[in-house]
C-alpha cells in the first residue's frame, strides 16, 4: 500500500487567497488547491488571469457558508487534507498603526477557525504578521497609557489578542504548534518573519519546518539568498514602478547602498525626516536603500513611502512591480492585475513562496510517518528563545518619560502594578517538553512545584491523551524579536 506521501490529490481549501503566494508554496509541496476564496477583486482578477479554471468564490468570507466552499470544491466534511489562509493581518502589523481584535479585519480569523470546525481538514495552516504575538485585544492609544491614567484591562495588554486567538483554537481541539519564522531560513531572498501556525485534527506530532539556509551558511545549510540572487539578470523591458517624490530624491541620493536615514549628513537628518526626527523607535524604513549582496527586508506595499523605503541598490527609484515579485519567488510568467498601486500591495502582502512550500514540506513529511495520539487542544511552541523573549517583555508600550506624566507619588512602577511590570502570559504557550527550562531561565518554579496548574489532557472523546509521546530532538531556533 503506498504511502500518505505517494497520494495523488491532497485537497487544499484556500481562504483570504490574495494573489496565492501561500498556495503557490503548497502546490511546490504536492498539494492541490481545489477551490480559492477571495473577495478583493484586483487579487480575484489576478486569480482569474492565472488560474482561470480554479473554482473561485469572489465573496466575503462572513457571507460564505462551509457547506458552500465544500460543494464548490467538490469535497465533503474530513475530505480537505489543508485548510490554508491569512485573516487579514495589517491590524496587527507593526509597520503601521496598531489596532486589535475589535477592528472587522480582526474578526475575520473567527471565519477562518469557522471553516476549520465545518470542514474537518486533517491539517490547517494559518500564517500572520509577527506582531499579532504582541498585539492587545482592546488597543489602548499611546498617549492613554502611563501615570495620570487609569491601570491597564486585562484586554488592554499586549498579547492578549494571541490570548484570544488560542481560546479559539483550543476549542477546535486539534493539536496547534506555532512559532516565528524567517523566510530567508527558507531559501527566500528576504528577512520577512510571519507567525506560522500548523494544526492537527488527528493530534499528530507537529513540528516547524526545518530551515534550509543560514545567514553564513553554517551547520552545512546553504547561505541566505540575495537582492542580486533574486533580481540580478532580469529582463523586463516595461518596468512597472512608482517614482519617489522630488523631496525623498532629494535625500535619497545622498544614501549609500544598504543604507538609511542614518547615513545622510547630520545636518539634513532632522530636515529629511521631519516630526519623525524626534519620535522614538528604530525607524528603519527612513530613507531605506537596498544592498545588492544581504536579502531584501521585509516588502511593504508602499515602497515610495518615506517610511517604508525600498530603494533601488543603484537606481534612483523604488523596486518595480516584477523586482518585488521575484523576491517573494512568483513565477515570472505569473501576472498581477491592476493599477501599479494594486499590483504592490498583492505581491507586498503574499506569504513567500519558499515559506508557503517549507509549511507544505513539513505537513508531508507528518503525513509519511505512523500517525500519534497526541495533546489534543494544546497550543503550543517549541521556540524556547522566542517564548523567554516574549516573557522579557512589558504588558505594553508606554513613552519614553520625556513624554509621560510621572510624578513623586505617580511613577510608571506604581502605575503597573500587579502583576508587575512584564508579561507571563506566554507560559502558557510552553510545550511540555521545555517548560521546566524556560522556568529555570525566568527564575519561575518548576512545574514539579506547582501540580495544579495543569489538568491531564484528553482527545476530542474525553480519554486521556496522555500516552507515548515522541521524545523531541533539538529544535532549530527561528528568528525572533
Amino acid at each position: 500500500m503506498a504511502d500518505a506521501i505517494d497520494a495523488p490529490d491532497l485537497p487544499v481549501i484556500s481562504l483570504f487567497s490574495g494573489a496565492m503566494g501561500l498556495d503557490l508554496g503548497l502546490e511546490r509541496a504536492g498539494f492541490r488547491v481545489a477551490v480559492a476564496l477571495e473577495c478583493n477583486p484586483y487579487a480575484v482578477a489576478t486569480i482569474r488571469k492565472n488560474r482561470p479554471d480554479l473554482p473561485l468564490i469572489d465573496r466575503p468570507i462572513e457571507g460564505v457558508s462551509t457547506e458552500e466552499i465544500l460543494e464548490v470544491a467538490g469535497l465533503r466534511p474530513g475530505d480537505p487534507v489543508v485548510v490554508a489562509g491569512g485573516p487579514s493581518c495589517q491590524v496587527f502589523s507593526t509597520a503601521g498603526a496598531r489596532g486589535s481584535l475589535a477592528d472587522p479585519r480582526g474578526e475575520l480569523f473567527d471565519h477562518f477557525v469557522r471553516v476549520v470546525r465545518e470542514s474537518q481538514p486533517r491539517f490547517f495552516v494559518m500564517e500572520n504578521v509577527r506582531g499579532l504575538l504582541s498585539a492587545a485585544a482592546r488597543h489602548r492609544p499611546l498617549s492613554k497609557r502611563g501615570p495620570g491614567h487609569p491601570p491597564l484591562a486585562p484586554d488592554e495588554e499586549l498579547g492578549s489578542a494571541f490570548q484570544v486567538v488560542v481560546e479559539h483554537l483550543r476549542d477546535l481541539k486539534y493539536y496547534t504548534v506555532f512559532d516565528i519564522l524567517n523566510s530567508a531560513d527558507y531559501g527566500t531572498p528576504q528577512t520577512r518573519q510571519r507567525l506560522l501556525l500548523l494544526g492537527s485534527r488527528d493530534g499528530e506530532a507537529l513540528k516547524m519546518p526545518v530551515p534550509t539556509h543560514m545567514r553564513d551558511g553554517a551547520e552545512g545549510k546553504s547561505r541566505w539568498r540575495t537582492l542580486r540572487d533574486a533580481v540580478g539578470g532580469l529582463t523586463d523591458p516595461l518596468p512597472e514602478f512608482y517614482t519617489f517624490s522630488p523631496a525623498r530624491e532629494k535625500f535619497l541620493k545622498q544614501v549609500p547602498e544598504g543604507g538609511n536615514w542614518r547615513d545622510l549628513p547630520h545636518e539634513v537628518r532632522k530636515e529629511a525626516l521631519g516630526r519623525a526626527f524626534d519620535s522614538w523607535g528604530g525607524r528603519s524604513g527612513f530613507f531605506r536603500r537596498l544592498a545588492w549582496d544581504r536579502p531584501s527586508p521585509a516588502l511593504t506595499t508602499r515602497p515610495d513611502s518615506k517610511a517604508t523605503s525600498l530603494c533601488h541598490p543603484t537606481e534612483l527609484r523604488p523596486l518595480s512591480v516584477r523586482e518585488y515579485a521575484r523576491v517573494q519567488e512568483f513565477p515570472d510568467d505569473w501576472i498581477f492585475a491592476g493599477p501599479v498601486r494594486k499590483k504592490y500591495e498583492q505581491v507586498g502582502n503574499a506569504v513567500p513562496l519558499g515559506l508557503g512550500e517549507a509549511a507544505g514540506r513539513a505537513l508531508r513529511n507528518i503525513m509519511s510517518m505512523p500517525s500519534v495520539a497526541g495533546r489534543f487542544g494544546h497550543v503550543e511552541c517549541f521556540n524556547l528563545d522566542l517564548l523567554t523573549k516574549l516573557m522579557k517583555r512589558p504588558r505594553t508600550i508606554v513613552n519614553p518619560p520625556r513624554m509621560r506624566n510621572d510624578t513623586e507619588t505617580e511613577t510608571i512602577t506604581g502605575w503597573y502594578k500587579e502583576p508587575g511590570r512584564l508579561r507571563r502570559d506566554a507560559l502558557a504557550y510552553a510545550a511540555p517538553e521545555i517548560e521546566d527550562e524556560l522556568r529555570a531561565l525566568m527564575r519561575l518554579p518548576a512545574v514539579a512545584e506547582v501540580p495544579e496548574l495543569y489538568e491531564e489532557p484528553t482527545n476530542c472523546d474525553g480519554e486521556s491523551a496522555a500516552g507515548d509521546w515522541p521524545a523531541e530532538g533539538e529544535v532549530p531556533l527561528a528568528a525572533a524579536e
